[in-house]
């Protein structure tokens, strides 16, 4: 008999190679470190949400630091036989089959489960029918209602919990806005059908020792990536179609289905026609360096002026908004690098502004790029919409400030451009453009633009996760992580320098 949990029988409905491959192989799970933000991220939404129907208890007990599930599937029996209204982490296993309910709340002459997620959803998309509701957390919850039922517990209703995207908080943090309550009674008739029938393949491969054969599928795609993937394409070719750059995962999918694999059967194939996706592979075949385009490359330049600034944010997406004014997972600008030529031949120097973690600093940061940044200079930024959207954002936030921020946004050019325009190609990038691909492949040998050679902070999602933590650190680790954070910002800012004078380079 095969034991499970929620997530793991999720896990499962997922893909049951995944589920296998978490049971007897673990060694060959990648580390995903944006996970460990995501879990954060998903108490801490879930812990908000306890409150959401008034008083609760919750039942979630610790032993020698390990969650005691005993000792919960005991505390939830007694809060049911107090009457209790509202029971978070209700605890119940059936043959094995264990789930905690985020929040089990009376209804009527029975309990209702309600299920909370990260995601965000719309007033609109509040209907049972909305597509917004995940197929995977319908059958999370299916599962929970199979247990529960053969638990003896007469579930009355069952709803999904999610943020609210429209959501704009004011003073204080309003819950009843901030979640969305959707009805989910339909999706899970359906789906409650397959739970047993599930339960039973689970069984029979979860107790084999034979792995099993699953090919690649949509299902392997996810937002973070799945922890299986290197493992389940170790047999491909090093460069394979999946790793084409901006090509649909639909047609990776369809053309490695007719066994389109390789660069050299995809070239021939002739259903590749994107210019930069022919480029990638054929260097990649014929073993070429770089290939630059001077006159495009030098038309680019043109529009480039002095003085000239190079310009980087970085930002945080709290899930629930911590400031007046802003939505769940908004975008917040607390950082910035600027570095600066004010003419030709001239010095490169160098500005940046770093907020105070706990404040909101979004009005500091708008008042030190308008000092930083006169108006009508030319400025650059790799990747320019998410600059220019933050721009926008803090102009429309700050009237008085608008006309110098726009002007800002409007003088932006975007050093991307060569890139994926196909001006300037080198085999190292392989299939993304990033800035982190682009400079190594031009400076495969300076240490000093090594991202892997700083401390703390080595990439936007760190650098995101690790702002709001400072103001809880002692004061020697809070300030050692500003400097992490403002050495990792200024690099960006740097390697933008040095990609532009690569492309100076080349056409000279």
């Amino acid at each position: 008999m095969v034991y499970l949990s929620k997530s793991k029988y999720c896990s499962f409905w997922q893909c049951p190679k995944m589920a296998w491959l978490n049971k007897y192989k673990p060694e060959v799970r990648a580390e995903v470190p944006e996970l460990e933000a995501v879990f954060e991220r998903g108490n801490e939404i879930g812990d908000l949400a306890m409150g959401l129907f008034g008083d609760f208890v919750e039942v979630t007990t610790y032993t020698d630091d390990k969650l005691d599930i005993a000792a919960m599937i005991t505390r939830t029996q007694e809060e049911l036989a107090k009457g209790t209204e509202n029971i978070c982490e209700a605890s119940f296993s059936y043959m094995g089959n264990y789930c905690a309910v985020d929040i089990l709340r009376k209804e009527g002459d029975g309990y209702a489960i309600y299920e909370v997620k990260s995601s965000t959803k719309t007033r609109e998309d509040e209907d049972v029918d909305s597509p917004e509701v995940k197929a995977v957390y319908v059958a999370d919850i299916a599962y929970q209602k199979y247990v529960l039922e053969h638990c003896g517990i007469k579930v009355t209703g069952t709803y999904l919990i999610t943020l609210n995207k429209d959501y704009v908080r004011g003073e204080d943090l309003d819950i009843h806005e901030l979640f969305l309550v959707t009805n989910v009674a339909n999706l899970v008739k359906d789906e409650i059908q397959l739970v047993e029938p599930n339960l039973k393949l689970a069984d029979k491969i979860l107790n084999s020792n034979e792995e099993p054969e699953k090919n690649l599928a949509k299902r392997c795609r996810d937002p973070y990536g799945c922890q299986f993937w290197s493992y389940c394409t170790k047999d491909l070719p090093e460069k394979s179609v999946f790793d084409l750059y901006r090509m649909r995962f639909s047609k990776k999918l369809d053309l490695y289905g007719r066994g389109i694999v390789e660069y050299t059967d995809l070239l021939a194939c002739g259903d590749v026609k994107n210019k930069t996706q022919i480029r990638q592979m054929e260097f990649a075949v014929e073993e070429k360096d770089t290939y630059a385009d001077a006159d495009n490359i030098r038309d680019f330049l043109d529009e480039l002026y002095y003085p000239l600034y190079f310009l980087d944010f970085e930002t945080m997406m709290p899930a629930i908004p911590l400031f007046q004014g802003t939505k769940p997972y908004q975008q917040i600008p607390f950082q910035y690098s600027l570095h600066y030529i004010e003419k030709e031949g001239g010095e490169l120097k160098h500005r940046e502004f770093l907020g105070v973690s706990g404040e909101d600093p979004r009005r500091a940061i708008a008042e030190a790029l308008c000092r930083d940044i006169p108006m009508n200079v030319c400025t650059t930024a790799y990747n320019k919409s998410f600059e220019c959207t933050r721009l926008r954002e803090l102009a429309e936030t700050f009237p008085d400030l608008s006309e110098h921020l726009l002007n800002i946004r409007d003088h932006i050019v975007d050093l991307l451009v060569p890139f994926r325009s196909g001006y300037y190609y080198n085999r190292a990038m392989g299939g993304s453009f990033s800035i982190k691909s682009v400079l190594p492949a031009i400076y495969p040998d300076a240490p000093e633009l090594n991202y892997h050679n700083l401390e703390g902070v080595h990439n936007g999602g760190e650098a995101m996760n690790i702002f709001p933590k400072i103001q809880y650190m002692e004061p020697a680790d809070r300030e050692k992580a500003r400097q992490n954070l403002l050495k990792y910002c200024e690099l960006d800012t740097y390697a933008m320098v040095k990609v532009w004078q690569e492309l100076v380079r080349v056409i000279n």
